[in-house]
């Protein structure tokens, strides 16, 4: 049974919409997890400390690409609910586009500049310096690729396709990981392998939703024709989309100062372990991202058409279904800390409690992380970019710089453990307060 964007949403039915959506964006977690995976227990631990530098960055630089799908998507959803498909798809085949060419502009600046932003980024001594420079300039050559997928995970909801969104990261995510196997594990390529496995993963990811939408008879909602330039729509994805961009930015921002942080109270092994809890920690917070990312198209339909009793039945179930995953993702990190932390690190008996230790605490966030990834989506979904960019800032950047800072002049590096917990809580009460706000304005309540 076809689900569509005008529908009533029960429970199952919208479980069944997001699903494709949240498995997708594990899948997309994945990349850094499987390389992660590998270069620990193949190549060791300075190519893996390399590896963890450079990432930040290189999700930094796609940060675009997640702002110009969930924007872009808020607004072509928006255009169909009104009734206008003409226009929907020339807003879709202009973001598109933007996106290619700012990605190519983008991968060829980082890639001249490498070395000295590896050295910026924290790399010291000219082996792990070198490994930066290797693993984030073979990386950069899908760069382009790479923020095609990400902005394509939105809009193939946005075309009533998420199963297919599905598929094609399935196809992304298996690649990486039988390149992954033969290149590390098998033929001993190292960080080089590791990283021609995840580049060539997201061009599969990247290209094959582009030649779907190029083909004009595909039986989705979008197709991809002629760009023509607007530049009034262009902003206005623009700003849809600046919370997404604000999130991964500061997501970026704020992993490098945890790095700086762990390197001086931890050294190479707070960076290591840092680096672990992130790849469970992606896996986990993918469940709400992508909760966010399938749910955003509903609302935003249902905001265009000016249904305004669908708005408060998405919103009042979202929150439930929040708040469910919340406490379940919360209890399996606590009792999934140790298996989960040994994958990677089970081969130094210190590390790996110390990581173990780190993740514990790490995972607390997860009560309320969903609510703010939500909510954050939601007002994108309503075309309120300064709202949605308000909780991300808050979220990503304000309260967890403060809290990384501070906690650890107190607590050490349980501080560091601790800071996004409380970062987290303290969005909580900015995401209720606007969503109280705000009601009467969108009636959604």
């Amino acid at each position: 049974m076809k689900i569509q964007l005008s529908d009533h949403f029960s429970y199952g039915r919208l479980l069944r919409f997001v699903l494709p959506s949240i498995v997708m964006m594990i899948i997309t977690s994945i990349y850094s997890v499987v390389d992660g995976l590998f270069v620990s227990n193949y190549v060791g631990t300075v190519p893996f400390a390399a590896l963890n530098l450079v990432y930040p960055m290189l999700m930094g630089l796609s940060a675009l690409g997640f702002m110009m799908g969930t924007g872009g998507s808020a607004l072509v959803s928006k255009t169909l609910g009104q009734g206008d498909k003409a226009k929907a798809n020339r807003y879709f085949s202009m973001i598109v586009y933007a996106t290619l060419i700012t990605g190519i502009v983008l991968a060829f600046l980082a890639f001249v500049f490498m070395r000295p932003l590896s050295v910026l980024l924290g790399a010291k001594g000219e082996a792990m310096i070198a490994d930066c420079v290797l693993y984030g300039r073979i990386n950069l050559l899908a760069l382009p690729a790479f923020m095609l997928q990400v902005s394509f995970q939105s809009f193939l909801v946005t075309a009533e396709k998420p199963r297919l969104g599905l598929v094609l990261s399935l196809s992304a995510g298996v690649t990486n990981m039988v390149l992954d196997f033969l290149l590390v594990g098998v033929l001993r390529f190292g960080l080089t392998g590791a990283a021609w496995a995840t580049g060539i993963s997201q061009m599969v990811g990247g290209f094959l939703p582009f030649f779907y939408f190029l083909n004009s008879k595909n039986s989705s909602l979008l197709h991809l024709g002629k760009p023509s330039l607007d530049v009034k729509a262009l902003v206005i994805t623009c700003t849809n989309g600046s919370s997404e961009l604000m999130s991964n930015l500061a997501s970026s921002l704020v992993s490098v100062l945890y790095n700086f942080r762990l390197m001086a109270l931890a050294g190479e092994n707070g960076v290591a372990a840092y680096g672990v809890i992130m790849y469970v920690n992606f896996i986990f917070a993918a469940i709400f991202m992508g909760y966010a990312i399938g749910s955003a198209p509903v609302v935003g339909y249902h905001y265009g058409a000016e249904h305004h009793d669908e708005l408060k039945n998405l919103l009042n179930k979202s929150l439930r279904l929040v708040a469910a995953a919340a406490l379940v993702l919360t209890a399996l990190s606590e009792l999934l800390a140790r298996p989960l932390t040994q994958i990677f690190v089970g081969y130094d008996p210190e590390l790996w409690a110390f990581t173990c230790h780190g993740f514990q605490l790490y995972s607390l966030s997860f009560l309320f992380s969903g609510f703010n990834v939500f909510g954050s989506s939601f007002f994108t979904a309503l075309n309120n970019g300064l709202v949605s960019a308000g909780i991300s800032f808050s979220r990503t950047l304000l309260f967890q710089v403060a809290a990384v800072l501070l906690l650890p002049l107190v607590l050490g590096v349980d501080g560091i453990w601790l800071a996004i917990t409380v970062a987290e809580l303290l969005c909580l009460l900015v995401t209720a307060g606007c969503l109280v706000k705000l009601r009467s304005r969108y009636h959604y309540a």
